[in-house]
């Protein structure tokens, strides 16, 4: 462990050329390399994480349409978090500090409790396992719910993505995911709609630098399934390298949102967050891709991250 940080206790990961940066705070990934080369874009060590870099997002990931679900009937009422836009942003854990229940030196696991609190009648036990490989990270999301009745629950993460030194907006971005999330002004989905001759078919590769999203997709095909996980975006550099996120198959959805506006030393830069999801935007209230834990239960999935150079 190292000192204490804006983003919490710090945790440094190192296998054969591959490195990673953990924050306790928000179980957050600050940082992960592979030969030098950048797969997410770093958080400075004196900084707080800009546009949720790298937070776990639990017990859902995205927004709860003004705060509100229905549980067997009864109301239910979540603090509103992005007053902006008057929802529940991002779960409950985005500023909890985690604590760190194992390490290695490739691999570390991070458990942070969630009480039952406005909105939220349960107490679920939640944790994070980082884990280095040849190529990239493995992070292997769980929950076990502490309480006495089944507990709804989705998980995500916020990680803003790069190919090493490539301009982001030089980048081509491919996501094979049939449908998309509709949205009001407000960011709450209106319907999934199929995303041939819309500008979200990004099927085939889309140049960063001309995509303007804040997105969410369903639909979403695991390219080359392998031990229960496959392929759901990536992005490509000019010169062929490429940073992939990989899920689990049953992490059916993904947020992309792009922007020019990430803060940074040097002012304002692009930057464009790939979030994998196992649910879409509002699932408390749609209850798509929720998954119900009964008590004493236990849920794990995972994604991850996966670099090659190019020629």
């Amino acid at each position: 462990m190292t000192d204490i940080l804006p983003t919490g206790r710090g945790v440094v990961l190192e296998r054969e050329g591959v490195r990673a940066e953990v924050g306790s705070v928000a179980a957050v990934l600050r940082s992960v390399t592979v030969n030098g080369a950048d797969l997410t874009l770093p958080i400075p060590a004196d900084r707080a994480p800009a546009m949720c870099n790298g937070i776990i997002l639990s017990p859902w990931p995205n927004r709860v349409r003004a705060g509100r679900w229905v549980l067997d009937g009864a109301p239910q009422q979540l603090d509103i978090t992005e007053p902006e836009r008057g929802g529940a942003l991002h779960g409950l854990l985005q500023f909890a500090e985690y604590d760190v229940t194992e390490q290695s030196a490739d691999a570390v696991t991070l458990t942070a409790t969630i009480y039952p609190q406005h909105g939220w009648p349960f107490l679920v036990e939640t944790w994070v396992r980082y884990e280095l490989e040849p190529d990239g990270l493995t992070a292997t999301h769980g929950a076990r719910n502490l309480s006495a009745a089944r507990a709804p629950y989705a998980t995500g993460s916020h990680p803003y993505l790069k190919v090493g030194d490539a301009p982001i907006a030089d980048l081509e971005l491919t996501v094979p995911a049939s449908t998309y999330f509709a949205v009001d002004e407000r960011l709450d989905p209106t319907g999934e709609v199929e995303v041939t001759g819309t500008p979200y078919d990004v099927r085939t590769p889309q140049r960063v630098g001309g995509l303007a999203f804040d997105t969410a997709f369903g639909g979403v095909q695991h390219a080359e399934v392998a031990d229960g996980r496959g392929d759901v975006a990536w992005l490509t550099a000019p010169d062929g390298s490429r940073t992939t996120l990989w899920q689990s198959t049953e992490w059916g959805y993904v947020q992309v949102f792009t922007t020019h506006l990430m803060p940074s030393a040097d002012g304002p830069i692009d930057a464009i967050a790939i979030e994998p999801m196992t649910a879409p935007p509002d699932a408390l209230n749609s209850g798509q891709g929720l998954v119900w834990i009964e008590p004493g239960a236990s849920w794990e999935g995972s994604w991850g991250l996966r670099y090659a150079g190019g020629a």
